[in-house]
């Protein structure tokens, strides 16, 4: 009698690019730019009084993993669904090891002065 196909869900590709994807991704490349900040802060201490890529490190990783957490407690399936897993739990990773990064370089700032 009904056409239950008028019902489902539109059918999301891996070329879709849904909200959460796109919100998902967003977090994954502040968190990426974060830890690239961190190994920078790492590799090549900072010359003056503030240690900014530390501090830069420390604030997109935070940003990028809260977005992701974020992202991940409110996806609906698991990934290829277009809820932005994948994207999420890079957001997660990458901004926590931006945190490490930039806390440990924080650290060493403080030490030396």
């Amino acid at each position: 009698m009904f056409d239950l196909m008028l019902f489902a869900a539109p059918a999301v590709d891996a070329a879709t690019l849904t909200a959460d994807r796109a919100v998902a991704t967003a977090a994954a490349v502040t968190a990426l730019a974060g830890a690239i900040a961190g190994g920078y802060a790492l590799a090549r201490p900072a010359a003056g009084a503030v240690p900014r890529r530390a501090v830069v490190a420390l604030v997109t990783g935070v940003i990028g993993a809260l977005t992701g957490i974020v992202v991940l407690a409110t996806a609906d399936g698991g990934p290829g669904t277009g809820n932005g897993v994948v994207g999420g739990f890079a957001g997660v990773v990458l901004g926590l090891i931006a945190m490490v990064s930039g806390g440990l370089a924080l650290r060493r700032s403080r030490r030396r002065t």
